[in-house]
């Protein structure tokens, strides 16, 4: 039963990496394999000598002893825990995206590209990859890079220049992303496990993460796309709003806020994710004007959400 499951874990491994080649989202197999390989431990638990107990770290005591209906209780505890465990990142990534997601609905986001004051490509370069640095260490790495991107389209027109540009960001962000507990899913994952704390994450990782995003910034100053200035640059500021802006410090400060609560209560990282994305949601509740009347039927009779945390979950 053990060389069934191994088997069954490096081909369903194989085709998560192989993603590209086979045509198959990674999610597939995971899933796949994930059932298979708990269908194939059920069905020969009672073949099994040992059982690990996931949450006091231990083999089971007398588990030899212990009858089928006890193995399966087993069993049922092991998969609980494992899906607690998974479900602490999701709740946590689903609250930290809602908040993006409710900066982005009121064009929080624009007065980032308020501080963009220049033409010079090189200068551009340092700065967009500075705000991606700092932003990625607060909205994580993936949302911070789309985010800036999304602004960079807006100020230079040149796709190809664009893409030279993107590149950089992504190292940027990848850099930033590192050091901070809430920068990167992986990261995020350790620090929700306890396998690393706040302090000493900042104390080893951030110097290599600053050197990480300047060596490849300096290297970059010196190719030709990066060379003189930005022609048609758009510096309309006309979506930045009063509203906007407030939601993008309130938002931001929500995610900063986690790692405090966290210390603060000794709680797992979710609930005070939980607690940002309630005080956020509250504020854009009062901003949109809903209140009770939540949704309003358009021409073709069809009942849509006005409410902003309705459209962020979506």
């Amino acid at each position: 039963m053990e060389a069934a499951i191994i088997i069954v874990f490096v081909v369903g491994y194989l085709s998560i990496t192989l993603e590209h080649n086979i045509k198959i989202d990674k999610l597939i197999p995971a899933l796949v394999m994930m059932a298979i390989s708990w269908a194939l431990i059920s069905l020969g638990i009672d073949s099994f000598t040992q059982w690990f107990d996931s949450a006091s770290h231990g083999l089971v005591t007398d588990y030899t002893s212990l009858d089928h209906e006890n193995r399966m209780h087993l069993l049922e505890e092991t998969l609980l825990h494992h899906l607690g465990k998974t479900s602490e990142i999701l709740v946590f990534l689903l609250g930290a995206m809602t908040i993006v997601e409710i900066i982005d609905y009121y064009n929080g986001f624009e007065k980032i590209k308020s501080f963009v004051r220049t033409k010079s490509r090189k200068k551009l370069l340092w700065i967009f990859a500075i705000l991606a640095f700092i932003l990625s260490a607060i909205i994580d790495n993936l949302t911070a890079t789309i985010v800036l991107i999304t602004i960079l389209q807006k100020i230079i027109k040149d796709k190809n220049l664009r893409l030279w540009f993107a590149g950089l960001i992504v190292i940027a962000a990848n850099a930033g992303g590192a050091w901070s507990p809430i920068g990167d899913v992986t990261t995020t994952m350790l620090w929700i496990a306890d396998k690393v704390s706040v302090p000493k994450l900042f104390v080893y990782v951030f110097i290599p993460s600053v050197v990480c995003m300047v060596v490849p910034l300096y290297i970059a100053t010196f190719l030709k796309p990066f060379q003189g200035n930005v022609s048609g640059v758009d510096n309309d500021e006309s979506n930045i709003t009063k509203i906007g802006t407030t939601m993008l410090w309130l938002g931001l400060g929500g995610i900063i806020f986690v790692p405090i609560f966290k210390v603060l209560t000794g709680l797992p990282p979710y609930v005070g994710m939980m607690l940002s994305l309630a005080v956020v949601a509250t504020f854009a509740e009062i901003f949109s004007g809903t209140k009770f009347n939540i949704t309003t039927p358009n021409n073709d009779g069809v009942m849509h959400s006005q409410s902003p945390v309705h459209k962020a979950l979506t």
